[in-house]
This record gives structure tokens, sequence and C-alpha cells, in this order.
């Protein structure tokens, strides 16, 4: 059996976050900041990854007042308290047929959470991608959730988000 492991290249990976209210949804960017994965006979079977919190990116609101009025928001403890918590963890803990079982930690809280994987190793390089939805009350953001606030109206956010983790790696 060969055994390999794939350093991620931060620069070429990405994760692609949306979240959605009642009244539309916003998206953006998250740089990843360390990891590695797997790989056994060519086939995923573990690895981990650092999420850099504070480079959370809003790219649906183009004024820059706004934005970083929003940006703030985010980081705020109503939301991920980067200050406190500045990164988000994932863990593999098993692969079976390219389904991704792990560990996701926000705010110094973990959860199990699954996904399909879209793996492919072609010589020294390893390319992943999965969409992850994630129910944030589960890690304490409940700032406009239905589940802890009533007649919210318009204003009401919904618990899941999506994020799109894009992955490069390298051999190491």
């Amino acid at each position: 059996m060969k055994q390999q492991t794939f350093n991620i290249e931060v620069a070429q990976s990405n994760i692609d976050w949306t979240g959605r209210k009642v009244t539309g949804s916003h998206f953006g960017t998250i740089n990843l900041k360390q990891g590695s994965l797997s790989v056994a006979d060519g086939k995923l079977t573990g690895g981990a990854f650092v999420i850099d919190v504070h480079s959370i990116k809003i790219l649906d609101v183009t004024d820059p007042a706004t934005n970083a009025q929003f940006a703030g928001h985010l980081a705020s403890d109503d939301f991920f308290g980067t200050t406190q918590y500045p990164e988000a963890q994932f863990e593999i803990t098993a692969v079976v047929n390219n389904h991704v079982e792990g560990k996701l930690t926000i705010k110094g809280i973990t959860h199990p959470i699954g996904f399909d994987a879209n793996v492919h190793v072609n010589g020294d390089t390893l390319t992943a991608s999965g969409k992850l939805v994630v129910d944030r009350t589960l890690y304490g953001i409940r700032f406009r959730s239905g589940n802890f606030f009533q007649n919210l109206g318009d204003t009401l956010i919904y618990n899941d988000f999506d994020l799109i983790v894009n992955i490069t790696a390298k051999a190491a």
C-alpha cells in the first residue's frame, strides 16, 4: 500500500462561504492557514487543516464603509469572535467512498460534520473540494437565529451557512 502525505498549498487553496437571510444572501472567502491530507493508494484517508478566521472577506458588499462595518460584525462576538478565536479547525475522522466525516471546531466548540468530497491525485499534486453545510447555532453563533429569537421578520438570518473548500496540495 502506497501512503503519501500532501501539504496544503495555502496560496492555491481557499474557502468560499455563503450565508443566507430572509431578504437574500452574502458571500465571500476565507483563507486556509495550514494543513495536510493523507492518501493511501490514491484514496483520501485522513488529514486536517486550520482556517484563518481573521481572513474572512465579504465579496458582495461593494461600498467600502458598509463592507468594513459588516466585516467588523462578523469578527465580533455576535459571530466568530476572532479576537479570542482567530482560527477554526477541521479534522478528518473517516472517509468512505469519498464521503468525509470529521470534526469541525469553531469558537472552541467541536461538532461532527460530514460531506461528499471530490479528490484527485495526479503525480505529486492533490486537488480536493467539498461543500460543508454548517449549523452556526451549534457553535454559539445565535445572532438573529429563529431558534433563539422571536418576531425577527425580515431580519432573520438562517442557521445554516455553506463552506465550499477548494484545496491544492503537494506531496511532502
